[in-house]
């Protein structure tokens, strides 16, 4: 059974279409990313596959469970990063990791010891008593990370995890993403090359709404006939080379 997989996902907004025929098939414990410019698609696509909205034709499923017909069973199943953090910015690091557990069913025992495993697994001990609005951007997105890690999805959505980080902060953030490899099933939209390229197994690249390209960074290059992954993403993204 594959972790993800579509047929012919579709999402159209009046005469526009954002998202078409997307065929596409992730593995358990793979970490996926998808890359394009701004308007390719891969908002909307993260959007249709965590449920957020309907597909306006084919289908999606994760690990089975339809995102039309079985959506309850796929919420139970996934954890979403988005971009913008849902920590709430008056509680510590620590008391928003507790209060999603509980959200997500646990005691207040267990949501407790479930804080405290994260918070050491993401090394969060410096700042696990400090304010979610006296973090760093850095330590808001490990933060926002976590939570949704705290309810133990199967699959997991980052949307642009680094984005607005500085170069040290995103290097230090990739070695915690590159932690869940083979863990869970990972789907990361970014459009930083270098992140896709260091975390993904493999790559798909979207834009005017649908797939051009999917492969691994090696394998995109070569199928570009490029020398280098920037060169191929431009080139694959305007559609040549295929």
């Amino acid at each position: 059974m594959y972790a993800i997989k579509t047929e012919k996902l579709t999402k159209k907004y009046k005469e526009k279409t954002a998202v078409s025929n997307l065929d596409l098939k992730i593995n358990e414990g793979e970490m996926y990313g998808l890359l394009g410019v701004n308007g390719a698609g891969k908002t909307t696509t993260m959007k249709m596959l965590t449920t957020l909205i309907m597909p306006t034709s084919g289908d999606a499923e994760l690990l089975g469970h339809s995102i039309k017909t079985d959506r309850a069973a796929v919420k139970q199943i996934i954890g979403i990063s988005p971009q913008e953090s849902a920590a709430a910015m008056n509680l510590t690091a620590r008391e928003n990791l507790e209060l999603m557990a509980e959200v997500y069913g646990f005691s207040k025992k267990a949501a407790k010891a479930k804080a405290s495993d994260i918070i050491e697994r993401f090394s969060m001990q410096e700042f696990e008593n400090r304010k979610a609005k006296k973090l760093s951007g850095g330590e808001v997105r490990r933060l926002s990370i976590a939570m949704a890690l705290i309810s133990e999805p199967k699959i997991l959505f980052l949307d642009e995890p680094t984005l607005g980080l500085d170069v040290i902060a995103r290097h230090s953030l990739w070695a915690e993403i590159e932690k869940l490899k083979g863990k869970i099933t990972v789907i990361l939209t970014t459009h930083y090359l270098e992140e896709a390229v260091a975390l993904c197994d493999r790559i798909g690249i979207m834009a005017h709404s649908k797939f051009m390209a999917e492969g691994t960074a090696d394998e995109l290059v070569a199928l570009s006939g490029e020398k280098d992954f920037e060169s191929a993403f431009v080139k694959l993204t305007n559609g040549g080379a295929l």
